[in-house]
């Protein structure tokens, strides 16, 4: 089992003004962020926009990530695929360009809504594959729970040990954690804190794309135990992270990275920018990064 403890960036995908992937600019914003002291990359993640991400242009991120990183982090790739055969190709071509584990979403689009269907799923990705699958729970997006009943029958199957839990319910996070065996990376961004001091091995978080450092220290801060420290820091980045999680997140966490100097460019279409308006209140939110 690879070790994904710590912050894992949930990386934008730098893109140039025509809506191309800006490769150059990937590996310049990679090297940013290992410098803020990241300990692991999520490439194609769905804050990089994912969705609209071509196959191949994964599978280069992939490679000039893999290739960039070096070993100095962990890679994780999103390999999540509608159609089980992509899904399955997808899997095998990023474990052999590098990642040391894969970000998987459940088939959600009138895909099966019971735990049979979905654990099938698992098991022929995690068959497909010898390194690290984490299930991807996200209701929210895919009307998909990973329950703790269903997260203990993953794990038997050997390398899906990990979830990541985007639920932003605490309560349920705390019943994931009390599953014999299984690793929890919150995906929630404002339970932080929390859910790593009620013992997340680590997230997988968008919103550290503009602040990757006090990401990073918060996780350290709680990991040795220096709470009240941890929740001070928190209370600076709290308003920035409440705004992207009730806004429009991927457009937000951009805006975010240009103004705190990891500009990765525009979004890329059909997704549109946050106005005017509404980046003076986010700026506003990261005021304190200038203290």
């Amino acid at each position: 089992m690879s070790e994904l403890n710590g912050i894992n960036l949930a990386m934008q995908t730098p893109f140039d003004s025509e809506g191309k992937v800006n490769y150059a600019r990937f590996e310049e914003l990679i090297e940013m962020y290992l410098d803020a002291g990241i300990h692991g990359f999520v490439l194609s993640s769905g804050t990089g926009q994912h969705a609209y991400l071509t196959e191949d242009e994964c599978n280069k991120l992939f490679e000039i990530g893999a290739k960039r990183i070096n070993g100095r982090a962990n890679i994780i790739a999103q390999s999540s695929a509608l159609n089980l055969d992509e899904a399955v190709r997808r899997a095998k071509t990023a474990q052999d360009l590098g990642a040391q584990a894969l970000m998987v979403l459940p088939p959600f689009f009138e895909g099966p809504k019971h735990d049979d269907g979905v654990f099938a799923f698992y098991e022929l990705i995690g068959k497909s594959v010898d390194i690290d699958v984490i299930a991807y729970s996200i209701p929210s997006a895919t009307g998909i729970e990973i329950s703790p009943a269903l997260f203990s029958r993953l794990i038997q199957l050997g390398n899906v040990n990990y979830i990541k839990d985007s639920s932003g319910d605490f309560c349920k996070t705390q019943a994931l954690l009390k599953v014999s065996g299984g690793k929890v990376l919150n995906g929630a961004d404002p339970l932080a804190p929390y859910a790593f001091m009620a013992g997340a091995v680590g997230s997988i978080w968008g919103g550290a794309n503009f602040m990757p450092r006090e990401a990073v220290e918060l996780y350290e801060l709680v990991k040795l135990g220096h709470y009240d420290n941890a929740l001070k820091l928190w209370e600076k980045m709290f308003p920035a992270i409440e705004y992207i999680w009730n806004n429009d997140y991927i457009p937000a966490v951009k805006a975010g990275a240009r103004m705190t100097g990891f500009d990765g460019g525009p979004v890329r279409a059909p997704v549109c920018e946050i106005n005017d308006q509404e980046k003076e209140k986010l700026k506003a939110a990261l005021s304190f990064l200038k203290n």
